[in-house]
Order: C-alpha cells, then structure tokens, then sequence
C-alpha cells in the first residue's frame, strides 16, 4: 500500500538558499533550512508514520494543549542534539533538560535562525479561559536568512501582532470558539499584509471556518496570496 506524501511548499531567502514547509495538520508542521528540520507544535496524531520521519534539529511548541503537544511525539522526533524552545507550561511536562521555556517577548537563537516570541491569546468576552494572557502561551516570528514568517499560535488579535510589518509569510488560527473568527483574522491581514497566508486550525469543530468569507474579506490585499493546506 502506499500512502500520499505531505504537501509541501517552497520559498527561496535572501542569499538564494530554499525553505520548505512540510504540512502535516493543524499547527503541525515542518521547516526545511539549510539541511536544518525544525517542527512545530508536533503531535502523533498528524504526524501518521512517525518513525519514518527525520529527527528534529529543533522544536516550536506554542501552548500545551493536545492538538499541539504531545510528549511522545517530542520524545520520537527528539534528535540527539535537538532544541526545544517552548512556553513555560510546556516545560513543566517535558523531561528535565529538554527544553527552554521562553515567554512572551523573550528572543532566542536555533544557530542563525532568529526567534521572537509574541504573545497569544483570546480577549473576547467568553473566550478568555481558552487561552488566557495570564499562561502565557506563544506565537513566534521567525527571521530565517531574511524570511520573516510569524506562526500565531492560537488565541484572537493581540496589540503585539497587529502592529508586526514587513512579513513574508503569516499562520493564522482561524477556528471558532477557540482561535479567531474570519473578521479577525481579515482584520490582522490588512494590518500585518503578508506575502503569504495560510489559515490554519480552521477545522475539527461543529461550527467549521468559512474560508471563501475569508477569502473575500482579504481580497483586497494587494499581493497577498491566501493558500489553502491541510491545516484544519
């Protein structure tokens, strides 16, 4: 039997070198950089055949819940010499020694790639116990050789992300009740006007994301392509 590949995209940086992005689902993904693999919020679940994968060099985890984080993921895909860079409850859960908890605008090193974390978050009446301020959960911008690509994290528009600029490539939850709705994120696109966005997290629940709204709300972004993975 065999089984249909992830799909992938490609972008070149500033000194010509190629970055892929794996999409697994959800917020599960990889980046490819310069012989580098680096995963985000890995959980088993998306994953599908885990020990056929390549290990990580690094690690992305946001926030702890489990469509983001999974010990047993983090523990397969650990390579020998891998950094985790995660939020502070994550931390807590994972072995002694694996990982550096960050939180909200702390900045870090995977070698030349430069991190910043930005904080996420839900503000709106009713929602605040999702993802609360106070967890400090975590959405990250990634400067890669002069690619600038912001992973929101979940949570709604916080002051931090709407006034980010010059943004290559942007990940967005766009789930409701639990991440932003199409308006929101519209909202933040014609603040932060990507290259590039992928909506992300936009499925699994009863009330599904409308994404030809979004696509409408965001039309008149000149030069911002919408691109659809399988990201529920």
């Amino acid at each position: 039997m065999t089984t249909q590949a992830n799909p992938t995209d490609s972008y070149i940086t500033a000194s010509g070198k190629e970055l892929t992005f794996t999409f697994f689902a959800h917020s599960t993904m990889a980046i490819d950089f310069d012989g580098r693999r680096i995963y985000n919020d890995p959980v088993a679940g998306f994953l599908g055949d885990i020990e056929s994968l390549p290990a990580a060099d690094a690690m992305l985890i946001g926030h702890h819940h489990y469509d983001h984080m999974e010990v047993e993921a983090v523990e397969a895909l650990r390579g020998e010499s891998c950094t985790i860079l995660c939020d502070v409850t994550t931390a807590s859960m994972l072995p002694e020694g694996w990982a550096t908890a960050l939180r909200p605008g702390d900045t870090a090193k995977l070698g030349d790639i430069e991190v910043t974390t930005l904080p996420a978050y839900n503000s709106s009446e009713g929602r605040t116990d999702f993802h609360p301020q106070s967890r400090g959960d975590l959405g990250w911008l990634l400067n890669i050789d002069g690619l600038r690509i912001y992973i929101a994290g979940d949570g709604e528009p916080t002051p931090e992300m709407l006034a980010l600029r010059d943004i290559d490539i942007a990940f967005l939850p766009v789930n409701q009740p639990y991440t932003m709705t199409e308006e929101q994120a519209s909202e933040v696109l014609h603040a932060i006007h990507p290259r590039v966005f992928y909506p992300y997290h936009y499925g699994q629940v009863e009330h599904r994301t409308d994404l030809e709204l979004l696509r409408r709300l965001t039309s008149d972004i000149e030069g911002m392509e919408m691109r659809i993975r399988p990201m529920e």
